[in-house]
């Protein structure tokens, strides 16, 4: 039987086809289409042409139909498909909105898909829905109640004010070297070996380790820092207790601030960091005399990006520890190496929040008088 709708290309809609299929930037069903037209074109009939290209033969029969109604353009384009009802009305969204971002039931940790679908099904609001739509609802209203953040949520009073202004006006004074604003604080670190010699990169293979490793304990890392003189000593030692650091305050006093006359360090909040600690290790005269020579300044509870040793144990980190380190002897080399390396650099934090910076960016968290 004679074909009622002919192919018949001209010169310049081959040339426009031929460019479609060489440059394959296209959708899957343009070059389809493109190819049923050249095929077609030739003289194949519509059973090898819908074998050719892997499509039905209804495909080809209605390429061709549409190419001698409308011409190229409206055969290679795609058809106005009708718009689907929407599953659920804006109320609905609302509800299943709210219900994702409510607790979930007793037993389950998070709401999920299915959950959703059959607490909407079970409470009469659908009598049916899939996952698809629960899970496109929350994203096209750019929700996502699944997501949480582990954050300090600091205690926000008078007391909290006053750490924070003590400390920001504390940095804001001119170097003293009488009177040296030092920050201390500690991190563990944990002492890891290699179960298996890692193998060496190559020229097209990265350097491979085995996933498998020995843990040797944990060390600690206490860590002095004076911004105003780019200075930083990191302490490798094998725990983190009073009697530690008592023992950082006289070295502090004793041996690198000999000549001051105050030092004003700036600690957390954490149990050991209290001067009482120097009673428990020397005798009264000695921890008074050291007393006396140190002044400190607590930042707030729960505000630790204040002190900015909490700074340089992060470049630190990133810098020399990201390794596996198997003992305390190989820890306290790398930190030396690492240490008078930023020392002879005289390296330093750019610290520009002040005390009125403070109250116009967190007029919030001051008590309302």
């Amino acid at each position: 039987m004679a074909k009622k709708y002919i192919v018949d290309l001209s010169e310049e809609e081959v040339l426009q086809l031929q460019a479609i299929l060489k440059k394959g930037k296209h959708k899957a069903r343009t070059i389809t289409r493109a190819n049923i037209l050249l095929m077609a074109a030739e003289g194949e009939t519509d059973t090898a042409i819908a074998a050719a290209v892997r499509v039905h033969v209804a495909t080809v029969e209605r390429t061709r139909e549409k190419f001698v109604i409308g011409g190229l353009e409206f055969a290679l384009k795609d058809g106005e498909h009708p718009t689907k009802p929407k599953k659920l009305d804006e109320k609905q969204e609302a509800f299943l909105i709210a219900t994702a971002c409510s607790n979930p039931p007793s037993g389950r940790v998070r709401w999920t898909m299915q959950l959703l679908a059959e607490h909407l099904v079970n409470i009469g609001i659908v009598d049916s829905i899939s996952d698809e739509t629960i899970r496109q609802t929350p994203k096209k209203n750019e929700i996502k109640p699944w997501l949480k953040e582990q954050w300090c949520i600091p205690e926000i009073n008078a007391e909290y004010v006053f750490r924070m202004e003590d400390v920001l006006d504390l940095y804001n004074e001119p170097y003293d070297p009488k009177k040296p604003t030092l920050c201390l604080d500690e991190r563990p670190y944990q002492l890891v070996e290699e179960v298996r010699k890692p193998i060496p990169a190559e020229p097209g293979q990265a350097e491979r380790y085995d996933y498998e490793y020995k843990r040797n304990g944990v060390g600690n890392l206490f860590a002095l820092f004076e911004p105003l003189a780019s200075w930083r000593h990191i302490e490798v030692t094998q725990r983190r207790t009073k009697i530690d650091f008592a023992k950082q305050l006289k070295d502090l006093v004793d041996v690198y601030y000999p000549q001051a006359d105050v030092i004003r360090l700036v600690v957390d909040n954490l149990n050991i960091h209290t001067p009482s600690a120097l009673y428990e290790v020397f005798s009264p005269q000695k921890a008074r005399r050291i007393i006396q020579k140190v002044e400190f300044h607590y930042t707030p509870k729960h505000a630790s990006w204040l002190n900015q040793v909490e700074i340089e144990l992060s470049v630190l980190s990133r810098q020399c520890l990201e390794q596996r380190i198997p003992n305390v002897e190989i820890l306290s080399s790398e930190i030396t190496a690492w240490e008078t390396e930023r020392n002879q650099k005289k390296a330093s934090v750019y610290w520009a929040f002040k005390t009125k910076d403070a109250r116009n960016k967190m007029q919030r968290l001051y008590p309302s008088v």
